[in-house]
């Protein structure tokens, strides 16, 4: 009877062929993320998913955290949404990309990569592609560039749909805040990427906080210490007031409910654009962010 049981137990825990996504393609990552965001348009129609959607996209997630793809697919279907493996054919790395797969109102409710390839120990979240110009490119650029990490990607311009509610960084009822809270859950923390224009009370070029809570981790702090000492200007929310905070960001909300680690970067345009003058340097920083929690060490290093 007990090799029965052991053999019962076994049989439900997924297999080397469960944690494999059906679908397969070899891809540009980077260009493949870039042309569904161009399309973005802030008269565009949107639709957040209902309650009883984000609770199964909930659990789908969870289903792929916990290395049950085909599972994961089972539950993504009804909602219009796949689960592909895509290899990147720049770096060879592989990533599990949750997507649209039709035309309805779930292609405005945005993406998920996740690095297939290890376990996952950071997300960049990107809450307003477009609209905070090339945030996308600096969320693709930690993706591809530091392993162990996801990137949750909102799926319309932030001034789509109607009363603001493709603002996903003020609302719970969207997919981007449910896949955010499924990672938190599992103590995975988060960056997430904003950006600002050039005006006078904004003498700065980077505004680094932790969401609604007052304090900074090491990690965090030597984020912001290492922009300083490459020439950029930081405004650190936990020490001074600032603008752009985010003490209202619900992720950071829902982090300091889950104990999850969160981090709110505003940065100017010349810190975050490709041809920026201070990118190399806010993007070298956040790397090392991004690696601090995946080793462990305050540096990354």
């Amino acid at each position: 009877m007990l090799l029965a049981l052991v053999g019962c137990q076994a049989d439900t825990s997924p297999t080397s062929e469960d944690s494999i996504p059906r679908a397969r393609e070899l891809v540009d990552l980077r260009s493949r993320i870039v042309e569904y965001t161009a399309g973005f348009r802030a008269d565009d129609p949107y639709t957040p998913p209902g309650e009883a959607q984000r609770a199964r996209l909930a659990k789908a997630v969870g289903s792929l955290l916990s290395g049950d793809a085909q599972e994961a697919e089972r539950r993504l279907a009804p909602l219009g949404l796949g689960l592909t493996r895509l290899t990147d054919t720049d770096s060879g790395r592989r990533y599990d990309e949750i997507a649209a797969t039709g035309t309805g109102a779930s292609t405005g409710w945005g993406r998920l990569y996740l690095n297939a390839d290890s376990a996952v120990r950071w997300n960049a979240q990107v809450p307003h592609p477009v609209s905070d110009r090339d945030t996308e490119a600096l969320g693709i650029r930690l993706l591809e560039q530091s392993p162990g990490g996801a990137l949750v990607l909102a799926g319309t311009h932030r001034r789509a749909g109607e009363d603001e509610g493709a603002d996903v960084a003020h609302r719970e009822d969207s997919a981007f805040h449910t896949i955010v809270v499924e990672l938190q859950k599992r103590g995975v923390p988060g960056v997430q990427l904003h950006g600002f224009t050039d005006s006078s009370d904004r003498p700065y070029d980077a505004v680094v906080s932790t969401g609604a809570v007052e304090t900074a981790p090491a990690e965090v702090a030597a984020m912001a210490d290492r922009m300083d000492e490459d020439g950029l200007r930081v405004c650190r929310a936990w020490e001074a007031r600032c603008p752009l905070e985010g003490t209202t960001n619900v992720q950071g909300r829902s982090a300091q409910r889950e104990h999850a680690g969160f981090v709110h970067v505003e940065l100017a345009r010349h810190a975050r654009a490709d041809d920026g003058r201070d990118t190399e340097e806010a993007a070298e920083a956040l790397a090392g962010l991004v690696t601090a929690w995946k080793s462990g060490e305050p540096d990354g290093r």
